[in-house]
């Protein structure tokens, strides 16, 4: 098993027409709750490190190595992805490292110049055998959680995967970052027509905000890369929280990250096994535990 690259794992999963996780490390018990929640469902994982993680450490490569190392000692199939990279040179960084796969985001940026500026990353990329995903249709949320954002056009996106050669692309369907309930309602005949119209693996941001039973929707519809960080994030607080709560004069902080890791494996694990149904019918196959 161990570090694969998540073009293997978003390949076969779009094969199937079933979903694979993609979630997003914050720090090393995060990295290490994902490979043990991946080994617990017995499915692969994606970790995903963001341009934003990256700058909370200080730097891509402490994180980095750290995450490369635990995936590299993982009994299942494990990923390694950055995410969301606004700078190129961080793009590049990563390819150094021994990233499988790289998101560069152009999204935010006009049409003309994302695809430019796309297409010179997926150059690069390639010539080193790296999966680039690339951006088209701004994601909501990163200024609000129920940013209203923009919908992806089917021929824009069709046009941008062919001047660009990306091999996923990250689509606007209505889902939000950053969101902390699961009230997002996405447009599903619209990644139908994404899907239709596509020769690449659609990956949806933003799924923290997604009720379990409209991913699943989603999936059927075309979805492949399933992104999730502040839903899991949710789990690990809530943790902490309650392991200091119940003892003021606690100081070693192992004694409650640890639990805020275990929140996570198991949280992980299930959404592992749910975007892995296939067919299933949402009210069987889905819980609506979390917020």
């Amino acid at each position: 098993m161990t570090l694969v690259s998540a073009a293997d794992l978003v390949r076969a999963a779009a094969t199937q027409n079933r979903g694979v996780g993609a979630f997003n490390v914050i720090h090393l018990e995060t990295a290490e709750a994902l490979v043990a929640a991946s080994a617990q469902a017995g499915l692969p994982v994606i970790l995903q490190i963001s341009q934003n993680c990256a700058k909370y450490h200080g730097a891509l490569e402490p994180i980095a190595l750290a995450t490369l190392a635990v995936a590299r000692r993982a009994e299942t199939q494990v990923a390694v992805h950055l995410d969301h990279a606004e700078n190129p040179e961080l793009v590049d960084e990563a390819i150094a490292l021994g990233f499988g796969s790289v998101m560069f985001d152009g999204g935010a940026l006009p049409y003309d110049d994302n695809v430019a500026m796309t297409r010179a990353v997926a150059d690069r990329a390639h010539a080193a055998g790296v999966y680039v995903e690339g951006e088209l249709g701004e994601v909501g949320g990163k200024d609000g959680a129920h940013a209203p954002g923009v919908r992806t056009d089917p021929d824009e996106a069709r046009a941008f995967v062919a001047e660009t050669g990306v091999d996923a692309l990250a689509v606007a369907v209505g889902s939000s970052h950053a969101m902390t309930d699961r009230s997002a309602s996405l447009d599903i005949a619209l990644i139908g027509r994404l899907r239709s119209v596509l020769d690449v693996p659609l990956v949806l941001h933003g799924s923290s905000g997604v009720a379990d039973a409209v991913i699943m929707d989603a999936v059927r519809a075309g979805m492949t890369k399933i992104n999730v960080s502040t839903h899991l994030n949710g789990f690990f607080t809530r943790a902490v929280r309650s392991v200091l709560g119940a003892d003021e004069r606690l100081v070693d902080s192992r004694k409650y990250i640890a639990p805020g890791r275990a929140a996570v494996v198991d949280e992980a694990a299930r959404m592992l096994r749910l975007f892995a149904l296939q067919g299933a019918e949402p009210s069987s196959a889905t819980s609506e535990e979390s917020a």
